[in-house]
């Protein structure tokens, strides 16, 4: 009976709890909606307004994935990953080229990192700045100093303008790595490595204290091709000659020590920058120059984010044009479904597979940024755009930064692949390697030993060593694995296996190489791959172009609007304090409740849909 009482007092409070809990969740959506309703203020543009063209960390062709409330409490401590997204720079200076509103843009590169892999980027917005020139609006650049890649942007402005106490300096490409084989060796760690090609360095740092001769020479060319277009760019910007730049290169010590040690006025002694000034100097100069803001703090001024989100529409009207999809390629590939940030083989098979299934896409450009993954992955991704092509599309893939070994393997067989001149691409070949720890173990007296009904039963066994004949089969499959790329190649670029083994070999080359050599059929950027894509789909000039992405889930748009609903009413912060605390805030607890049913039902992925699951348990 006792039993029977705290169980009815335990199912009471239970079923109240669960019901006060709905009614506050549906008291959030209610209040949600109506905030909703009435819509956040759109931000304002002033007339005669700055443009600020200010990228934090890395341009990216795809933002990475992050939970929104991790990234809205990430972005409110600063320690959100540093991404900015290159379309979103490309719009906003398109859009702003035919705003009247517009007078000037402002490019801030103080919080720019990064070059390496994303020459092509920079290069897209150097030539969209020429672009925004044309309309006849100065473009002006700023930075407390100027590293390397931050000028390579900046020089693209009608004036560039340094702190005085800044500094430029450049430094040229190069590529170095840090190599493991010794300290492995006393470790006794044994590193078995399965590879086919001269040039397939990536194991390199296993099984070597240093680079390979072969790597030095294959690194070398693709880097001198990538400084060499730098080079052209920044020189041609400063309307200077390359051997005159490349003279301050080889004497800036010497030129440094007659300016005094200023690096400041040796930037502008050179003609790399206009003019020294403070940030109270560069804010009156641009007051000056469009006007004080209504703050009275500063010159009328708008970054490029808040811009695009009072000039781009808020939904994306359907089209009944022909279609041109596009689908961005970026990061590691994968096995599986991967959000932003990562290709999943699956999740961007499913991207192709929207786009083959609807009858409005004609043709469908594969934007590649990847150096490669899974083999597996990326034959998934592969066959998926061959299916496309089998069904009537035309495929191209555009590459960006990078489009190497598996970024290559996914753009083998398109109808066409264009590349930039400084895409980093090819490196066609084929890898394995496993770590074994029997040595160290042994060393503190741990052992393995057991028995099998077969000679491969216990053949491979992290803990102690693989056999012979699990080498020879490994080996076997990585060499098949190569002949399957090279076979791929061969069918896709119109190429015998011996002409593509020729350049394969795990060499990495340069967009403009690979183009002599027959790897690319054409050099140009996005804009240039999708219209080639249309003219070889025969759709005219009159298309739609349709970026095709995963779709949010219901949970991952409800919070989005609730922080931009709060981001915009200015109490973001403490919407992201109520958050923190889940144990005392009604809020933070529903949408942790939400957030635990959505993590079970996407585990319930069992291929017979069995599953044995309790539903009563605290989540």
């Amino acid at each position: 009976m006792i039993g029977k009482f705290f169980y009815r007092v335990w199912k009471t409070v239970d079923v109240a709890g669960r019901l006060m809990i709905g009614l506050i969740a549906l008291t959030i959506f209610i209040l949600f909606v109506r905030g909703c309703a009435s819509g956040p203020d759109l931000p304002k543009v002033d007339d005669g307004a700055a443009l600020i063209l200010a990228p934090k960390g890395i341009i990216v062709e795809q933002e990475t994935y992050l939970d929104p409330v991790a990234r809205a409490m990430q972005e409110a401590q600063g320690t959100a990953p540093n991404e900015t997204s290159i379309y979103d720079l490309l719009d906003a200076i398109e859009y702003a080229k035919n705003d009247d509103r517009i007078s000037v843009m402002v490019i801030n590169v103080n919080s720019l990192q990064g070059v390496y892999a994303g020459i092509s980027k920079y290069q897209d917005l150097r030539r969209a700045i020429d672009d925004f020139k044309e309309s006849g609006k100065k473009v002006i650049a700023v930075g407390d100093y100027y590293m390397q890649g931050q000028y390579y942007l900046a020089s693209s402005a009608d004036e560039v303008y340094m702190n005085p106490f800044g500094m430029l300096m450049f430094e040229g490409l190069g590529r170095n790595g840090t190599y493991f084989k010794s300290a492995l060796d006393n470790l006794g760690v044994k590193v078995h490595v399965f590879r086919v090609g001269t040039f397939k360095s990536a194991v390199e740092p296993f099984i070597r204290d240093d680079m390979s001769e072969a790597a030095k020479e294959a690194n070398l060319e693709w880097l001198g091709d990538l400084w060499t277009h730098m080079k052209q760019d920044l020189a041609a910007s400063r309307n200077m000659s390359v051997e005159e730049f490349d003279s301050f290169i080889e004497n800036y010590l010497v030129k440094f020590e007659a300016a005094n040690g200023d690096s400041g006025e040796l930037a502008v002694q050179e003609g790399f920058v206009d003019k020294l000034m403070t940030r109270g100097e560069f804010r009156q100069y641009m007051i000056d120059m469009v006007g004080l803001n209504e703050k009275k703090d500063s010159y009328k001024a708008i970054s490029h984010k808040n811009y695009l989100k009072s000039v781009r529409p808020l939904v994306e009207l359907p089209s009944n044009k022909d279609t041109v999809a596009v689908i961005v390629a970026k990061g590691e590939i994968v096995d599986g479904s991967r959000k932003e940030g990562v290709i999943g083989g699956d999740s961007t098979a499913r991207l192709i597979q929207k786009a083959r299934l609807d009858d409005k896409v004609k043709a469908i450009v594969l934007r590649v940024d990847s150096p490669g993954g899974s083999a597996f992955a990326s034959e998934v991704i592969r066959s998926e755009l061959e299916r496309a092509q089998n069904e009537g599309k035309i495929v191209v893939a555009s590459m960006g930064g990078v489009a190497a070994s598996g970024g290559y393997w996914i753009s083998a067989t398109s109808d066409e692949i264009w590349a930039h001149p400084t895409t980093i691409t090819g490196s066609i070949g084929i890898f394995g390697m496993i770590p074994t720890f029997e040595e160290p173990l042994n060393k503190l007296g741990v052992y393995r030993d057991g028995v099998g009904t077969t000679k491969w039963t216990l053949a491979f066994d992290p803990m102690d060593g693989i056999s012979p004949e699990i080498a020879q089969l490994i080996q076997r499959s990585i060499e098949r694995g190569y002949e399957r790329f090279l076979s791929l190649v061969g069918e896709g670029r119109n190429m015998t296996i011996e002409e593509v083994d020729q350049i394969a070999q795990g060499r990495v080359w340069s967009g403009e190489d690979a183009h002599r050599l027959g790897l690319v059929d054409q050099l140009g950027d996005l804009e240039d791959a999708i219209e080639s894509a249309a003219k070889l789909a025969n759709i005219g000039d009159d298309y739609a172009v349709k970026f095709i992405k995963r779709e949010l889930s219901a949970e991952e748009i409800f919070i989005r609007n609730l922080l931009d609903q709060a981001k915009a009413e200015g109490k973001l912060d403490a919407v992201i304090a109520q958050l923190k605390d889940s144990e005392t805030d009604v809020i933070g607890h529903v949408l942790g409740r939400a957030k635990g049913i959505v993590n079970i039902f996407n585990n319930f992925n069992d291929p017979s849909h069995v599953y044995a699951h309790c539903m009563c348990v605290d989540l």
